[in-house]
């Protein structure tokens, strides 16, 4: 039997491509946003938030079901964006609380940045903002030659330094919402939805995510609530070290949420706990 949970699946055409978006529960809008995970990296958090919130996942333009026209079109983030805009546009003119994770807070930022009516609340989830960071100049670099890399020599190679510049070395496969974990990189063999994620993450997601810097001047002025926030067990890596800089920009304090970069994914209960109570500022 169907519950208030069980999402149900909808597509969006928009210039260059078909969104693919799930809703699910009844309440207050909540938009999840991912870059490069789509709509199942949060299937552990969403039926919980479902219980509570009208939640909307979607997979970034080609990101698993969401099609583009042309595969090697440039990706800004203006675009990513923009998409996230028209899918707010096309659910109608309630502002939404808004979760962005990783690139996915890069979003977040800039669509508060430039649709501000259309936020109500952000929680920014470990952001890759290397712009703010002292020694940008050193990461941009590396995280240009993780995409040479990823051109050159291919991706299990480009993983290597990826993680070796983000200290992000486990990487998960959440299939229906389990977590699967990858450690070995030497003989790391994706299946053909991951590696069509990595594929499309080194070649247009990396770059337009971890060297956008985001308008501060915009963000400290804007009404919305912003919550900077960045794992327990991530600390000393890049995007924990980048929320920590945003917080700092931004004079708000740095929020502590449960497990590592893709928290929501190892600790999703206690995570749904915190996550409900920033979004609606009862912490």
């Amino acid at each position: 039997m169907a519950t208030t949970a069980d999402p149900t699946e909808h597509t969006l055409d928009l210039p260059g491509t078909r969104l693919r978006y799930e809703t699910s529960g009844t309440g207050p809008l909540l938009l999840l946003v991912g870059a490069p995970m789509g709509s199942r990296g949060f299937a552990t958090i969403t039926p919980l938030l479902a219980e509570h919130f009208t939640v909307v996942t979607y997979d970034p333009r080609g990101i698993l079901r969401s099609t583009v026209e042309d595969p090697d079109a440039e990706v800004t983030l203006d675009l990513l964006t923009e998409d996230v805009h028209q899918l707010l546009a096309a659910l109608g003119s309630e502002p939404a609380y808004v979760f962005g994770s990783s690139g996915g807070s890069s979003i977040g930022l800039a669509l508060l940045t430039r649709h501000p009516e259309q936020v109500r609340s952000l929680v920014a989830h470990e952001a890759p903002l290397v712009e703010l960071l002292p020694d940008c100049a050193q990461l941009s670099s590396g995280l240009e030659e993780v995409c040479e890399t990823y051109a050159g020599e291919g991706r299990n190679e480009a993983l290597k330094k990826y993680a070796a510049l983000t200290g992000v070395e486990r990487f998960s496969r959440p299939p229906g919402g389990g977590r699967h974990e990858v450690t070995d990189l030497e003989s790391f063999t994706p299946p053909d939805d991951v590696r069509a994620i990595l594929d499309r993450f080194f070649l247009h997601i990396l770059r337009p995510t971890a060297l956008y810097r985001p308008d501060l001047s915009a963000l400290r002025a804007a009404s919305a609530r912003i919550v900077v926030a960045a794992g327990t067990a991530s600390k000393g890596q890049l995007s924990h070290r980048s929320a920590a800089a945003l917080a700092g920009e931004l004079g708000t304090a740095l929020v502590d949420f449960p497990g590592d970069h893709t928290g929501f994914q190892g600790e999703p209960e206690p995570f749904v706990s915190l996550l409900r109570q920033v979004l609606t500022g009862t912490a």
